[in-house]
């Protein structure tokens, strides 16, 4: 047909779309073209997935600090629920945490309570004559034995409560502890002097009050942590003890305190000027001694489980522990703590019997005055040499009663 157009070979591979490498993806295909066409899309995307990481972030990073028995402490080990509480009786909680703060807030206060946990020992005399004679009442929570000798009211460290006690009943006159009822014992430290509440077994009681009523000695966190608040009485007596005056100091000191105040240092402060080029030589040698016998040393060695240790090891390695450290007042506290327990045991006297109740029911048993026997556990050795002779008469008096 001569009538229609005619087109080269050429031109019909002109006109023809230009064929991709094999091996290629298509234009429009690749990841950049991708997000050239979905831009829009991709921005909300991402703006999206950043929005929802900060709030999960947020809701999941952890949540004040994690100091024990801090108010801003939702742990177990803190005091936050303690905290909100007394807010919601009207207490106004402060939290300092410099010494100069805490002397501060109390000073501001026209009867302020005071509530200390110096867990590690490092406020020192004259700091704490300052705080007690600021504060109105002064609330101090497992105290180490410097602390209670500092605060000059006569009570004294007297042991721990026994295992066998983990429920504690007020057994005292005192109004906080007669409302509060029963506590938390496990874990708790004992004290004698004052008044004596939450006795166990004949020893002293885990809260001591003196004679005046402006010191109070708590011997467990846990009655005021998040862990145990709820249970028993805890509750009752820490807001009790705590929420008498509308002002509250929540005090817990740091090692700030201490290198503010001239009475801690640190390593470079004690160590000589030679020190610093110690340091290195000792690295060395310690690297050199690892490649040197790292791996003569033969494969590791597996024991079974447990291991057995002797108690009289034990009683050894303790007691030359308080030899080392001169502890002769807290070797006695330990030893008549225990002598009074096993004998309220063995007298059969309940977990309401006293020490003059131990001594007065030994001293009856054995035919005995009881003045002697008084006078013979409540004796105070100031020497090694008669807290050795003092023990023995306890284990010859111990032994009587066995025997018995």
């Amino acid at each position: 047909m001569t009538g229609l157009p005619t087109v080269s070979a050429e031109h019909r591979g002109a006109a023809k779309e230009p064929e991709t490498p094999p091996g290629s993806a298509p234009a429009g295909r690749t990841l950049p073209g991708w997000l050239r066409r979905h831009r829009a899309g991709t921005i909300a995307g991402v703006v999206v997935a950043a929005a929802l990481a900060l709030v999960i972030g947020t809701q999941l990073a952890p949540k004040g600090d994690t100091i024990p028995l801090s108010v801003h402490n939702a742990g177990p080990a803190g005091a936050k629920a303690l905290g909100q509480i007394l807010g919601r009786h009207g207490v106004s909680v402060r939290t300092p945490d410099r010494f100069d703060a805490a002397l501060e807030d109390l000073r501001a206060s026209s009867s302020p309570t005071l509530l200390l946990y110096d867990r590690n020992g490092i406020l020192g005399e004259q700091q704490l004559a300052a705080l007690e004679a600021a504060a109105d009442r002064v609330v101090v929570v497992s105290p180490r034995l410097e602390t209670l000798a500092a605060l000059g009211s006569g009570i004294r460290q007297a042991g721990v409560v026994p295992d066998a006690f983990p429920v504690l009943d007020p057994g005292c006159s005192n109004t906080d502890a007669e409302a509060a009822g029963q506590v938390t014992g496990q874990g708790g430290f004992v004290y004698d002097g004052g008044t004596s509440c939450y006795r166990a077994a004949g020893t002293a009681g885990m809260l001591a009050v003196s004679g005046d009523g402006r010191l109070a000695v708590l011997g467990s966190t846990a009655v005021l942590g998040n862990d145990r608040l709820d249970e028993l009485g805890n509750a009752a007596l820490a807001v009790r003890m705590l929420g008498a005056s509308p002002d509250l100091v929540w005090y817990l000191p740091t090692l700030q305190d201490a290198a503010g105040n001239g009475s801690g240092k640190t390593l470079d402060d004690l160590a000589p000027d030679w020190a610093r080029f110690l340091g290195p030589w000792l690295l060395l040698v310690a690297v050199a001694a690892v490649v040197w016998r790292g791996r003569r040393q033969g494969p590791l060695v597996f024991e079974p489980l447990p291991v057995v240790v002797k108690a009289v090891e034990t009683a050894e390695g303790r007691a030359r522990l308080y030899q080392d450290s001169r502890a002769v007042d807290h070797a006695r506290d330990n030893l008549r703590s225990g002598l009074l327990v096993r004998l309220s045991a063995r007298l059969r006297m309940g977990p309401g019997a006293t020490a003059e109740d131990t001594a007065a029911a030994t001293a009856r048993l054995l035919g005995r005055d009881i003045a002697e026997v008084r006078t013979l556990i409540n004796e105070h050795p100031k020497t090694e040499a008669r807290l050795v002779a003092w023990s023995q008469a306890l284990d010859k008096l111990e032994k009587e009663v066995m025997t018995r």
